[in-house]
């Protein structure tokens, strides 16, 4: 990366120990990073957990980076990691979380990334297809960094939206019926 990047030399400063710094990443980042885990981990409560633990990573890995990706990258590929250790073994998100009004409002990450239905057809994704999907319409990661953040071709990349939109498409057209 040039040394001009603005998220690089951020992320160096947090390298640094500067607390202040991660702010500002957290501040650019967190809602991107909220959406991903948040369509990974099928509820809101585990999602910020796992953002949390991402945060708690960086923090402790930031001098780790090398500069060979773009941060935003890297941050995704951090967050990825650590959801795939806090989801291991667990089953799939459920097809829609139950609204209980008395105690359950949507947040404003939820309200902008799609309802039930949508959480629904993805949750019927593949783990591998659901990733791709969220990387690239939810997050707007390009296929080249999706793939660096998953470490799979370019192709396979391409392959999995494919497969995905596919489903998404008869999930959609069930919905409508």
């Amino acid at each position: 990366m040039r040394p001009t990047d603005p998220d690089a030399r951020v992320l160096a400063r947090v390298a640094d120990g500067d607390a202040a710094a991660l702010t500002e990443l957290y501040e650019r980042y967190a809602g991107p990073l909220f959406t991903f885990l948040f369509r990974m981990a099928g509820d809101r409560g585990t999602a910020e957990e796992i953002l949390q633990d991402t945060l708690l990573a960086v923090w402790r890995s930031a001098g780790t980076f090398q500069s060979r990706s773009r941060v935003s990258t890297w941050l995704f590929g951090v967050a990825r990691r650590q959801a795939h250790n806090r989801l291991r073994g667990t089953p799939p998100p459920p097809a829609a979380e139950p609204y209980e009004q008395a105690d359950r409002v949507p947040g404003p990450e939820e309200l902008a990334v799609g309802g039930d239905w949508l959480q629904a057809a993805l949750a019927r994704l593949p783990r591998a297809q659901r990733e791709v999907v969220v990387l690239s319409y939810l997050a707007d990661l390009p296929h080249q960094d999706i793939a660096e953040v998953l470490g799979i071709p370019v192709g396979t990349v391409k392959s999995r939206l494919h497969l995905a939109r596919t489903s998404l498409k008869e999930a959609l057209h069930e919905q409508s019926v």
